[in-house]
Order: C-alpha cells, then structure tokens, then sequence
C-alpha cells in the first residue's frame, strides 16, 4: 500500500538547481537506501518527504494521518530530565494512562463506598492499557536500551550529554515511537559495531516503511530491499541492496556507453554524408539544388537526434596515492604489561602485543573500551599507567584523527602549505589533485565541510614523509565513492597501517589482523569479519550451557501461575530470544554447535507452549 508518492519535485537554493525532476513511490514496508555524493541533495529531499521544507515544483502526496519520524536536530527537553526520562517520552500517553491506573488502584482500596463505579473505570483504563501495549513498555525500553548501548547515558542530565550521545539518545526514542514512514540520516553514527548489528536485525523487521541515508555499505546490504541513488538532481531506483546496486549500475553503464558509442559513430557518418553532399552540390555545373535540398534534410534530422551523454565511467574522486619512506624497523611497536586507569579506575591492564613491519591492525570494540586511548598510547600523547611501549627507531607516523581542528583564521591553502612546504603553484597543483579547485583553495578553513576537512587531512598525509600511517575513524564524513578510493590507496600502501574503525566493509577489505577491546584485549590474526565469528561461536557455546543449566534450575517456576499481562510479556520475550537462536543457526557452520542451538530452540519453544496453555485457562 503507498504511503507516499513523489512527482516531478523540484528544489533550487540560491538559484542553483538541488533537485530537478524526482519522482519516488514509497510502500508499506519499503526498506530504501538512499545514496549520492556529498553535496548531492540528498539532506534535501529527506526534508522535502519530512515537510520541514516545500518544493518550488511537483506534487508530493500522502497517507492520510502518515506518521513520520525524522531525527534532523536535537529536540529541547527540560532540564531535570535524564536520558532514561527522553526515552520513556516516547510513551507520553501510555505512561499518564499508566498513572491513572496506580491512582484508581489507590482509590479502590480508599474509596469503598464508590467501589462499584471505580472498579468500572479501573476496567475500562485496563482494557485501552493493554490494548495499546501498555504491558509490554517496560520490555521495548530495556530492549532499546540494550541494542543501542545506552546504559551509560540513561542517569546523566540529557542537557549534559554530548552532541552525539544525545543523538543516541533520541534515535532510541524515535524508534520506541514506530512512525509509519522511519527516515534516518546516516544513523550509525555515534553507534558501536555491536549496536550497529543491533539496528540491522532491528530495522529488518521494523513493521513501517524505512527510508535511510548510509554511506556504510554492509549495512546496507543487510538492511534494504531498494536502492535510490540522487545524481545530477534525478533519482535512479534499483531494486535491489547494495551489491545489486554495484553490479546492476555497471552492467546500465557500459550499455549506456556502448550506445553513446554507436550513435556518436551514426552522428560522424551523418555529418560526412552532409559535408560530402554540399561539396558535390557545389562541384555540379551548375550548382545541384536537389543534393543542397537532401543535405539540409539530412541536418533537420541530425538536428532531432536525442543525444545520449556520455556516461562517467568513474566517479570523481581524491587522487590518493599513500606512499611509505624509509626502511621500517622490523618491530614498529611492543607493548609489555601495559596498564592504564583513570581517576584509579582500571581501562586496561596487563596488555602484551607487538605490531611487526608492515602489519595491517585493525583495532575494534565498544565506545567507551579504550580504542581512542590505546591510540594514544602508540602516538605518545599518553603515557601508560604501567608496563612499557616500545618504539622502532625509525618509525615516521602520520596520524589522521577523527576530530579535525584547524586554525579558524587560517585558509585552506595556507594550513596545507603550513605541513607541505611547497610554493604556491606548487599547493594549488596538489589541492586539485584533492578537488579543491580554483578559488575554493582560498577559503577559510570554517567553511569546509566535514568531507571536506578529511580530504584536506588526507592532502597533507598523502605528500608527507611517513611509513606508519594511524588512523582514527578515516570514513567519518566521506561519501562511498571517496572511501573506495582511499581504500585503493591504502591496498597499495607499503608501510605499516593502524585503523580504528567502525566500518565493516573497511575493515573487512584492507586488515589482516584485528584488536578487539572489551575489558581485555584480544587479538585475532584475521580480518573483522574472522574475529566477530570466533567470537561469537564462544559466546553460543557459553550462553547455551548457562541457559541449558537455568533452564533446569527455573522449570518449576514456568509452572508457576502468572497474570495474563506477564504470560504475554514472558512470551514475548521468549519469542525473541527463538528468533535470535534461529539467525544464529543460519550462521553457525559447526556441527556441533547448531545442534546445540537447535536443541536450546527447542526448549524454549517448550516453554512457550506451555505459557500459551497458561494464558489459554487464565481467560
């Protein structure tokens, strides 16, 4: 069923065209990427579908009463809320009908006298409490507050939360609401790779229609059935995910060549027919006015020819060439017993590795774990609390951060001539080579973009001496296009590379070794992808014997009798945790594991028949 239909819109900003001619139909349950270089408008047109802006042209209609969640800027909340407060936000009516409830359940034991008329109203409360959910809040909060890791922000003032943490915050918020139409620009930002898996399973099954703007290919992948991709102002649909995309663009690119070949073949011959025609209408004695008369046909038709552009075959992007200089040392780095606390509260300890010449380490976990500190450690800019870091004597590092800071004064050209020492021809050659063209290499600083700063970064780093490149977060604010290309860069990168990193795809492409932080470091000689499954083939392996001993030790209390609002909830619950066993099953390749998941599966789905058995006589 459509929700929402787009035609012929139109959007211009200071007289230069965003958007020229989209149309997009929207379903009930569409999961649509949207994709498109920095800059394309894509911002805009999720604005646009939100009404937060009108366009200048076009028709856009909707589902009468569509509800829209659109996360574009932080709302304000007072003050004495907490972060646990914003999310139960999410249930405003729910929450004050829940109210009424306790306070009816007050005057009925009060009140006897009135008893009757109480308990009547207590019934009809009851009944539109749980109608609308109201039993199953409290699980869809913890759930929410789990999948994104928000255990750390939910008893802080939100006023005093950072930018990022209370954009966490209010993505949870905005998914408890379930909108019909979700739309989320670039949400896994801020987000963990363990809260980013989270959201994939999350959205799969989301009950509305889910429109989202990523640059991060896997997920993606996993999450949409459509991809839109905005270039030059028009939408292009594939039905499809993302692979589809790629191979599906290529294959419509070369046909699309092929024929701009053949017709720009058909034009040459066209045009040597005319020229031919004119010089023998000229050489006839006396001048021939009929081949005059066929040459000018033959240019009216040349004329109605519908040219076909030619088609880009690749995208313009940085042109990135990362190159080590200097011989190694054969051991970069060697950490011994290395222990870090702050405020005498323990971050790491006891933590023994070493990053050999020309190594590809990746470093992953959870936000908060440690990764930006471990960073420093290696950079120097912190000493460890104990143990010792060793460093090869000729190791050069060049470092790209995450948080890109300038001089505000400064322009674009001068902070790369304050790194590169090169004359001004010479800096504006380079920039070009990075898309600053022309008078943009002039520009303050505080005018760039966020893709902009990290392509200057990138500038700098690429015509530096280096042979160990650290870097923090490289994809952070580069569109795809851009993070082929430095992935193409850094293949060919003979030196030693350290990344953190929340992109799977990055991660998976270009590391053969990874660090996983969680309490302790890890280390997996693989690419992300080996490390997550090791880790989660011992992470079935022990929940399964701990559920299997629980199990034993909890049966009498399934038996026990229950209210009709905790069955439902307890069955809920269940249900959820057999869905997870059952995507574990469909990954898990060891024998004897997926017979261990399926008898776990098993039991529980036991268990749920008995509470529904329960909840049958309790009615």
């Amino acid at each position: 069923m459509m929700i929402c239909d787009l035609q012929h819109l139109t959007k211009q900003f200071g007289g230069d065209d965003i958007l020229t001619d989209v149309s997009l139909f929207i379903e009930q349950h569409d999961r649509i990427g949207l994709i498109g270089r920095n800059g394309s408008g894509k911002t805009t047109l999720l604005r646009l579908i939100a009404t937060l802006d009108s366009p200048d042209a076009g028709t856009m209609y909707q589902k009468s009463g569509l509800t829209i969640g659109y996360l574009e800027q932080l709302p304000q909340f007072d003050h004495v809320l907490t972060g646990l407060d914003v999310l139960w936000t999410a249930f405003a009516s729910l929450v004050d009908l829940r109210h009424s409830l306790q306070r009816l359940e007050q005057q009925m034991a009060t009140e006897i006298e009135q008893l009757d008329q109480l308990l009547e109203r207590y019934t009809l409360a009851t009944e539109r409490f749980e109608r609308q959910g109201g039993y199953l809040l409290d699980s869809k909060v913890e759930r929410m507050i789990n999948g994104l890791h928000l255990q750390s922000l939910l008893s802080r003032p939100f006023h005093q939360l950072s930018g990022g943490e209370q954009t966490k915050i209010c993505l949870g918020r905005m998914l408890l609401v379930e909108p019909d139409l979700l739309i989320l620009d670039e949400p896994t930002n801020h987000l963990d790779l363990a809260a980013v898996e989270w959201l994939e399973s999350f959205l799969t099954s989301y009950a509305g229609a889910v429109l989202l703007v990523s640059h991060d290919r896997v997920f993606l992948d996993r999450v949409v059935t459509r991809v839109v991709e905005l270039e030059d102002g028009h939408l292009h649909l594939y039905r499809g995910n993302y692979t589809f995309y790629v191979s599906e663009k290529e294959r419509l690119l070369l046909e699309q060549f092929h024929a701009y070949q053949e017709q720009q073949k058909k034009i040459k011959q066209m045009k040597d027919a005319i020229r031919r025609l004119r010089q023998w209408a000229n050489e006839a004695s006396p001048p021939s006015e009929k081949l005059f008369r066929k040459a000018k046909s033959m240019e009216r038709a040349l004329e109605r020819i519908e040219r076909i552009k030619r088609p880009q075959l690749e995208a313009e992007t940085p042109d990135l060439v990362f190159s080590a200089h200097g011989k190694t040392s054969q051991t970069v780095y060697r950490l011994e017993d290395v222990g870090v606390s702050f405020s005498e509260r323990p971050l790491f300890q006891s933590v023994t590795f070493e990053v050999m010449a020309k190594d590809r380490l990746a470093i992953v976990g959870a936000n908060g774990s440690g990764k930006s500190t471990l960073l420093h450690l290696l950079l120097g800019k912190i000493e460890p609390t104990t143990g010792l870091i060793l460093r090869g004597p000729s190791v050069k590092i060049g470092y790209l951060s995450q948080h890109i800071t300038f001089p505000d004064t400064d322009r674009l050209i001068d902070v790369f001539r304050s790194q590169i020492h090169v004359d001004e021809g010479t800096a504006r050659q380079r920039l070009a080579q990075f898309l600053f063209f022309g008078p943009r290499v002039f520009l303050p600083v505080t005018a760039l973009s966020g893709g902009e700063r990290m392509r200057l970064m990138l500038a700098i780093l690429v015509h530096s001496d280096l042979n160990v490149l650290v870097l923090d977060e490289p994809t952070n604010h580069l569109d795809i296009d851009s993070r082929d290309a430095l992935e193409e860069a850094l293949e060919s990168f003979d030196g030693t590379l350290i990344a953190v990193s929340h992109d799977r795809y990055f991660l998976n492409r270009l590391f053969s070794k990874t660090l996983w932080l969680d309490q302790t470091i890890e280390v997996f000689h693989g690419s992300y992808e080996y490390a997550a499954s090791k880790r989660q083939a011992r992470s079935v392996t022990t929940n399964t014997h701990k559920s299997l001993s629980t199990g034993r030790q909890q049966k009498n209390l399934i038996q026990a009798p229950l209210t009709s609002p905790q069955l439902e909830e307890a069955i809920q619950r269940l249900e959820a945790e057999v869905a997870l066993l059952a995507q574990q099953l469909d990954i898990t390749q060891d024998l004897i594991k997926v017979s261990e998941l399926f008898l776990l599966r098993e039991q529980l789905s036991t268990r749920i028949d008995v509470l529904y058995e329960q909840l049958l006589l309790s009615e």
